[in-house]
Parts: C-alpha cells; structure tokens; sequence
C-alpha cells in the first residue's frame, strides 16, 4: 500500500503515529485513557518493537510497546481492513510474553499484559458481512462452562472500532476515537496536544527525511516483489507445460526441457512424480 504524501499525515498514519507516541507521556495518557489502567511510569516507549525470538520463527514489529513495573501494553493502530486479526493478537501476545519472561524465571513472574488494537473499521462482521456495531470489543478468558470461572492469566485484549465513535459512553475515549477516525480534535484538550504533535511533527526536517527515505524502501521492496512474483509465475507457467508435455508423452525429455525453458534434471523430476 502507497504511503501518504508528507505533507498530508495525520496522527492515524502509519510513521506519524509512531512519531508522536514517542512521547512518553502522550503514550501514557493514551494507553490510560482506553484501556483504564494507570501507567505509573514510561521512562521511554519503544517504537516498532522488533521481536523476532529464534531465528526460525516469524518476528512481529509492534507499533508501541509500553512497559511499567508490572505490565507490558501493545499499541497497534489499523487504518485498514485486515485478515485473521485474531489470531495476529494471539501471536502478537505470544511474542510479548516470550519477550518479557527471562531465562530462568518463573511463570508467576510474568508481567499484566495488554494488547490494545485501534481500528478506523469494524473489525468484527455478521454472517452477512455487517459490522457488529459495537466501539469496543474486549476479550478475556473465561470458562464456557461457568462465566464466573476466570483463567486469570492476567492478559487481556482490547479492540477498539474508532468509527463507531459515538457510542462511547465516556466523553475521553469518545473524543479521542473521534480524533482518530475524523482528523478533528474538537474541543478535548488531548486532542488538540496530539494534533499539536503532529503539526510540529510536520515541520520537522530529521522526521520528514526518515519518513521520505522508509516510503523509498517501501517502494524498492514492492518491486522487488512485483519482478519475484512475475519470475514465479513464469516458472509455474513452465512446470505446468512440462507436466502436460510428459502427461501426453509429446517428445523426449531434452525436447520438453527446451521448450518449457525448465532443465533436464526438473523435467526428469516431474517425470519420477506422475
């Protein structure tokens, strides 16, 4: 997906978001605002938090990662639809705990953790695909059997639809979901501090080169996707003639190698797997 032009960022952007969570206590009055919890003290978020723990599993980037004496809090900001978003919490928690949990130490040691999710959408849709309405969804592990019965593993998951807005029932959280999903920041005092940020974020020439030379490797990445992708279609092109050629017995293997482009060991390949 194309970046916006510098100039046009809101807080919602991705790169501007990131930008102004870098203050500490902007971050804090945030995470205290949706999720209700007080955070006693952020010396210092880490932005894009890269966890990748064994070199052979999947890394995620987080866009804000708070932690405090006793919880870790995952920010993440969605400007657009995506798939499995709850199975990317899943993983996303997974992650956080592998990361907060030393070598060594023991299970009760785990920190509260919080994974807290933004959308400019409604993430959650009916059998006829219609948003289910609501501005936020929370999710905790209780029994089936017995709601009473609380796994208590001290994780939650939070996940606010910011265009459902209106029916927030607290003013703060409404407010600042109306700033998120309209760019308008009305008459709340936190509001206008983030829109503040982002003005000055704007005019600031360190932010505006970082965010210019991240849309430059952006584009360099997607077409570097677009010339792999073309080569693999070409190539399953290929397999597909080869396979066909030995299926109907149309010439020798080096004849079916020179036609499809594909080399006598693939071809003899295709041939031992019929």
């Amino acid at each position: 997906m194309a970046r916006k032009p510098f100039e046009e960022l809101n807080f919602a952007d991705d790169g501007m978001f990131q930008a102004v969570m870098k203050n500490p206590e902007v971050s804090a009055e945030l995470v205290e605002r949706l999720l209700g919890v007080r955070v006693k003290s952020v010396k210092y978020p880490k932005l894009e938090k890269k966890i990748a723990p064994y070199y052979a599993t999947k890394g995620v980037r987080l866009d804000v990662y708070l932690k405090d004496e006793d919880k870790i809090i995952d920010v993440e900001l969605q400007t657009y639809d995506m798939d499995a978003l709850g199975k990317r919490t899943r993983y996303y928690q997974s992650m956080v705990d592998i990361d907060s949990l030393m070598k060594g130490e023991d299970y009760t040691e785990l920190k509260d953790s919080y994974i807290l999710f933004i959308c400019k959408f409604d993430p959650f849709r009916d059998e006829k695909k219609q948003g289910r309405g609501l501005y936020r969804y929370t999710f905790r592990n209780i029994c089936a059997e017995n709601s009473l019965v609380n796994l208590d593993d001290k994780c939650l998951k939070i996940i606010y639809n910011a265009s459902a807005y209106e029916k927030a029932e607290d003013p703060k959280v409404r407010a600042l979901l109306r700033f998120i999903q309209t760019n308008e920041p009305g008459e709340d005092s936190f509001a206008r501090r983030l829109e503040d940020f982002v003005v000055k974020a704007r005019a600031n020439e360190k932010f505006k080169r970082e965010y210019l030379a991240m849309n430059l490797h952006d584009r360099d990445m997607m077409k570097i996707g677009e010339r792999e992708g073309i080569a693999i279609g070409a190539q399953a092109k290929a397999v597909e003639a080869a396979r066909n050629m030995l299926n109907l017995k149309v010439g020798t293997i080096e004849q079916v190698a020179q036609i499809t482009g594909l080399s006598v060991e693939q071809v003899l390949q295709l041939q031992q797997k019929r």
